[in-house]
């Protein structure tokens, strides 16, 4: 788990961190599990807070934090920390300077307009790192690799599957929607196996059908690429690849706008460096939805 020296400290040290606390989470006492979360929830403060401000807002003592860093194979918190903090120097795209531009041109009377501004540039913002980057090109690999793509996302998520799977489909067409409706969610998933892959989206509150989708896909050898809100999500345990995105809004639900950008990214990085016959299937599927009659146009 530790890094052989600084000089190689990057964002992959920290998704390298992150995930061994994701997959040792469920074992560990009630003090390491508060201890872990907020690690896995607040990368900044833990960069650039001392021990005990951190373990003060953790709920724990400062010990604790030390004995997670041990359990990750640490000879001290200061080199634990160190990885966050060279992190956080490869952080997201600032786009504070945006949200502040809203703020001056807005209404300074409708709060509410303004605070979905800041959380939205806040939420993209933090998607675009080197880390996710990297992820993002995985993530694209094992997507053209598979045989046959399944993709879930049931209740506040249906919307993040349907433009996953309706867009993706157009270059792939081996890529299909999971809707698991009447009962059905056994017969859709069971023609996928060893060497397919599936796409699972999951917000905290996580939809049990979610799970229960991964989990028999899972049985069947299929390998998956969760988008979540953290590590502790109960669709993280098993994936291959594992999108941790901020999904903070005012709205009374999860903003889903990180995810319909994150997937953009992923699309397009599979038509830029997929095979021809990807951009050849999008030039048919649009030809044939003009003869169709399916799109109008402009003068």
């Amino acid at each position: 788990m530790q890094p052989d020296g600084a000089d190689t400290t990057t964002t992959s040290d920290l998704d390298a961190i992150n995930q061994a606390l994701a997959a040792c989470y469920p074992e560990l006492s009630q003090q390491l599990k508060l201890a872990a979360r907020y690690v896995l929830d607040h990368p900044v403060e833990v960069a650039f807070q001392s021990i005990r401000k951190s373990a003060t807002a953790a709920g724990v003592t400062p010990s604790t934090l030390m004995r997670l860093a041990k359990r990750l194979e640490f000879e001290s918190y200061e080199q634990f920390r160190e990885i966050f903090q060279a992190a956080m120097q490869a952080g997201p795209i600032e786009l504070s300077g945006r949200a502040s531009s809203l703020k001056a041109q807005a209404n300074t009377d409708d709060q509410v307009f303004l605070d979905v501004g800041d959380a939205a540039f806040d939420n993209i913002g933090r998607l675009f790192t080197p880390d996710t980057q990297g992820k993002v090109r995985q993530a694209a690999q094992r997507l053209l690799a598979a045989g046959n793509v399944a993709v879930i996302g049931f209740r506040d998520t249906f919307a993040c599957a349907y433009h996953f799977a309706y867009v993706g489909r157009i270059a792939m067409p081996n890529v299909q929607l999971i809707r698991g409706q009447e009962g059905g969610l056994l017969t859709e998933l069971a023609p996928f196996g060893e060497g397919d892959l599936v796409v699972a989206f999951g917000f905290d509150p996580y939809c049990a059908e979610t799970v229960r989708a991964l989990d028999i896909a899972r049985a069947n050898g299929v390998e998956a690429i969760v988008i979540t809100d953290t590590l502790r999500s109960p669709l993280v345990p098993g994936a291959s690849i594992t999108f941790n995105i901020a999904t903070s809004t005012p709205h009374f639900f999860p903003s889903i706008l990180s995810a319909i950008t994150l997937i953009e990214a992923i699309l397009a990085e599979c038509v830029a460096y997929g095979p021809e016959s990807l951009v050849d299937n999008v030039t048919r599927f649009e030809s044939r939805m003009r003869d169709l009659g399916a799109y109008i146009d402009i003068e």
